[in-house]
């Protein structure tokens, strides 16, 4: 059951919807294309919007993603109040993209964090990265409705330059900037073994 608020994000994302009565700002656009390999790896998480189905992760939380055959297998991890890593394994697909070499074009996924045997039920969160630094070292990824948002990083920490250059282009998006909250991570020398 610890595990289950890392399964609740397909859930939750699919069954998002806008508030009544406010204002929608111009349909959000996944960027163009992305490359597959450059992207798989280890990501920090440094920023986002706080959500339920990830509410017991206080720090330390990352992504590892994996090509596969079937697909790109994710791997969250994060650190509970109690100083414990939770973890869970996912899949990822394209979701309205295609995969030409070893481009995803457009930079659109979907994710389900359910066990293999249940990926059949039609519970996908969408995943699409919506920002890219030239060189890697930062990707921001949200869903179409921008109630959910991930800042990550190569490293545990973004640069005050990488910040400010994120926090510009998501407001142009139309993003809520007033819902960022910064992400923690433990110092190597820190962390409980």
């Amino acid at each position: 059951m610890k595990l289950l608020h890392l399964l609740i994000p397909a859930i939750a994302l699919t069954l998002g919807a806008p508030k009544p009565g406010t204002a929608q700002p111009t349909p959000l656009s996944a960027l163009p294309s992305i490359d597959i390999p450059a992207y798989m790896g280890t990501w920090y998480q440094v920023a986002w919007f706080p959500n339920r189905f990830q509410k017991s992760c206080v720090s330390d939380t990352t992504a590892t993603y994996r090509r596969t055959p079937q697909g790109i297998e994710v791997s969250n991890r994060c650190r509970n109040a109690a100083g414990q890593i939770d973890s869970v394994v996912g899949l990822a697909r394209p979701a309205g993209a295609e995969i030409r070499g070893d481009a995803l074009q457009p930079a659109q996924l979907e994710v389900s964090f359910l066990p293999s045997w249940l990926r059949w039920l039609p519970i996908w969160g969408s995943y699409w990265v919506v920002q890219l630094a030239e060189d890697g070292r930062y990707a921001v990824v949200s869903e179409p409705k921008r109630e959910y948002l991930w800042v990550l990083s190569r490293t545990p920490g973004l640069s005050a330059a990488d910040e400010s250059a994120i926090r510009s282009r998501l407001a142009q998006q139309g993003f809520d900037l007033a819902r960022w909250q910064t992400h923690m991570h433990t110092p190597p020398a820190e962390a409980p073994r």
